[in-house]
């Protein structure tokens, strides 16, 4: 059975991306349409997203936000290689500048403003086309007002709210008074809905009023029921736990493939795997490395941000780089200390380590096809994205076992043979340390043990068509859930 879905969310790949969200916000829609549903896809237009490539709606629509009246435009286009509509909600005011959530640095003063406002224009879109949703899916904190504001509007009385959380660290907390920018009743900002700590917590809220909340892996729907992972919500979560359904996020196959990759220097497969070496020494020669054959080359790409494990990387690399006889390349940007100390230390051993401080999607996929070993050391990671891409390119992860990370690396087993790549567990730089040792030694001591493992992660495949079969059926299950609820 198909529904007809309105899909929310900040950022789309090939439009406006900061980190996987966009990559979801690409391939999911797409995956889902595939499986029968009707989708439309709403999100904002920002400054970086060009008015010209667009399709103008010859329309304006307005919304009320707290004691004003704001009105908008309304753009429309295709998700690239499909038929699903996305449209977007242009008022530049709010949307038109240079980042999507921040200066680079420090969050925007007015977000509460901008994601309240973008989730009543989505709804409103929603309307004006004569699009009426089974299911209103969210994304994360910035759609998440969309599930109380949908209960006042007439329009949306069928629809049923699903919100997956991408990421629980991000919340949208605010001060109280931006309560009132929602125009709903007052009898919401209560603490087992909308108010946390005295403030507005707009994930909290839509966790509580939404239908069916999912999460991006199931080891992670796990970990947010307790204290080190809950970031202050698990208590709230764990009532709400009979709703809750962990689905592991799929990645696009079309995009991230060597045997038809259009930025790598060879392309490859299982039965050709030795042009991967070309690959490798492409990317030696672009950071301009000085690395033997028994050397592994490991690769990190992504934000710079404590999440992420960077400290733990940056407290043993240098050992690493001594010791170790090892070349590292890592692309990302984010914290100023973090940016400084992995450009510095490309300068201090240039012939081991490369660094790009930013953001490529040419150089990311090099890295995938040119590494042996990719690294992710986060302290938590909801799903993770790069360390399935890496399967599909015979680049080994290594990686700590939490959240997405552990439900789709298997440990290496020397005596078996079996899995597909390395695992630790404490989050402190001794046991990043020895696991990217171990790792190394199998490399360079057991070959054929290594070979076999990259085959086996060749053959894997995490795409987005299970995926989409789960989410049709929490879909179903939260239109059960809410007539049995009387909603």
């Amino acid at each position: 059975m198909g529904f007809d879905v309105l899909f929310l969310i900040s950022e789309v790949a090939g439009f406006a991306k900061t980190g996987g969200l966009a990559d979801v916000g690409y391939a999911f829609p797409k995956a889902l349409a595939e499986y029968g549903h009707n989708v439309v896809v709403v999100m904002p237009r920002y400054y970086v997203i060009d008015r010209n490539n667009l399709e103008h709606i010859p329309r304006s629509l307005s919304v009320r936000l707290g004691k004003d009246t704001l009105w908008f435009g309304v753009f429309r286009s295709k998700l690239p290689g499909s038929e699903v509509d996305i449209y977007f909600v242009d008022y530049e005011a709010f949307f038109g500048r240079k980042g999507l959530y921040d200066d680079g640095f420090v969050p925007y003063n007015d977000n509460a403003e901008r994601f309240i406002f973008f989730s009543k224009a989505a709804l409103e879109v929603s309307r004006s086309i004569g699009f009426r949703p089974d299911v209103v899916h969210l994304n994360d904190w910035q759609t998440s007002p969309a599930s109380i504001v949908l209960k006042y509007n007439d329009y949306f009385r069928d629809s049923v709210v699903v919100l997956t959380i991408h990421n629980l660290q991000h919340q949208g907390f605010f001060g109280k008074e931006k309560f009132e920018l929602l125009n709903v009743d007052s009898k919401h900002f209560n603490p087992f809905e909308f108010e946390a700590l005295g403030g507005l917590n707009l994930l909290k809220g839509a966790i509580a009023v939404s239908d069916a909340i999912t999460t991006v892996s199931r080891r992670y729907a796990k970990e947010i029921e307790t204290p080190e992972y809950g970031f202050g919500l698990h208590e709230h979560i764990k009532a709400h736990s009979f709703k809750l359904f962990g689905i592991l996020n799929g990645v696009d196959y079309n995009q991230w493939n060597p045997q038809t990759d259009r930025f790598i220097k060879c392309r490859y497969d299982i039965d050709s795997l030795e042009n991967k070496k070309e690959c490798r020494e492409e990317l030696i020669s672009l950071f301009g490395l000085k690395i033997g054959d028994d050397e592994p080359l490991i690769g990190f790409i992504g934000r710079l941000v404590k999440q992420k494990g960077i400290e733990l990387l940056a407290a043993s690399i240098e050992g690493m780089l001594k010791d170790l006889r090892v070349g590292f390349v890592l692309l990302g940007s984010g914290e100023r200390w973090a940016e400084n100390f992995f450009s510095s230390l490309a300068s201090k051993y240039p012939d081991r380590f490369g660094c790009f401080i930013g953001y490529s999607d040419e150089l990311a996929h090099k890295i995938e096809a040119g590494c042996d070993m990719f690294l992710m050391p986060s302290l938590f990671e909801p799903c993770g994205l790069n360390q399935i891409y890496s399967l599909r390119y015979g680049t080994l992860p290594i990686v700590r076992a939490v959240g997405g990370l552990d439900d789709t690396v298997r440990n290496y087993d020397p005596e078996t043979k079996e899995g597909w790549g390395f695992k630790f567990w404490d989050a402190n730089p001794e046991a990043l340390f020895n696991t990217i040792a171990w790792a190394i030694d199998v490399f360079r001591n057991d070959k054929e043990g290594f070979r076999v493992m990259q085959k086996r992660a060749m053959r894997l495949r995490f795409d987005w068509s299970a995926s989409s079969k789960d989410y049709s059926d929490v879909y179903t299950w939260a239109r059960i859930y809410k007539r049995l609820k009387g909603g």
